[in-house]
């Protein structure tokens, strides 16, 4: 029988086809796996201690942080990239799960953060052109190339000129990601074209310290 962790992933992977199941268990799951010093999505990847993970914290994350500049996470999952983004002066929380959130929030619930629960692939509430800095880890490997491409147009609305954007996204030119059903179809080659088609100019990539997925940072 699968490991709890196992089974609380298989759980969020039906999220779209089961969504108010889905909400009841991972709601439930969530509670049975996080402890007070352990966030969800830690199973696969710390940031703290698991070596790819540290070094984007050190290299994409942390640099980035100001406490002058606003900041937007889509995906927050439990938390564990969240934990790094207090020290923006507002930092927006994005979910299509209200139930999510909250439980995010009974984590985190600072006053400079705002918890946004969208349509699939919009801001609700941000303003244009407002954002200095956007984080997506662990999510945008699940969504479809026309969801991902929908998500990048609605980032070049609300992100700031010479804004930042930090996105992990599957890559099926790797086994993990070729083991893995639910990672989406999606290459660097795709990747870089839908970036491109949005009005981003890439800045750096990383293809080899994610196993399944490709790293990629761009502005305006």
């Amino acid at each position: 029988m699968p490991d709890l962790d196992t089974r609380l992933h298989l759980e969020m992977l039906r999220s779209y086809k089961e969504q108010n199941t889905f909400v009841y268990r991972v709601r439930r799951a969530v509670r049975e796996v996080v402890s007070p010093t352990r966030f969800y999505g830690h199973q696969w990847g710390d940031p703290e201690i698991s070596g790819p993970h540290v070094y984007m914290r050190d290299k994409y994350v942390v640099p980035y942080v100001k406490p002058d500049h606003v900041a937007l996470e889509i995906g927050p999952g439990g938390g564990r990239w969240t934990k790094y983004l207090l020290g923006f002066r507002k930092l927006y929380v994005v979910d299509y799960h209200a139930e999510l959130l909250q439980e995010l929030r009974g984590r985190f619930n600072q006053p400079n953060m705002q918890f946004i629960v969208n349509n699939g692939t919009d801001f609700p509430g941000v303003p244009e052109k407002s954002v200095d800095y956007v984080i997506s880890v662990a999510c945008f490997v699940h969504l479809e190339p026309h969801l991902i491409a929908a998500y990048l147009r609605s980032i070049a609305g609300i992100l700031k000129p010479e804004g930042n954007v930090f996105l992990t996204y599957s890559d099926k030119t790797k086994v993990g990601a070729q083991m893995n059903s639910s990672f989406t179809d999606n290459t660097p080659a795709r990747m870089n074209e839908m970036v491109k088609h949005a009005g981003f100019r890439i800045v750096e990539e990383d293809l080899t310290i994610l196993w399944n997925s490709g790293v990629v940072r761009f502005t305006r």
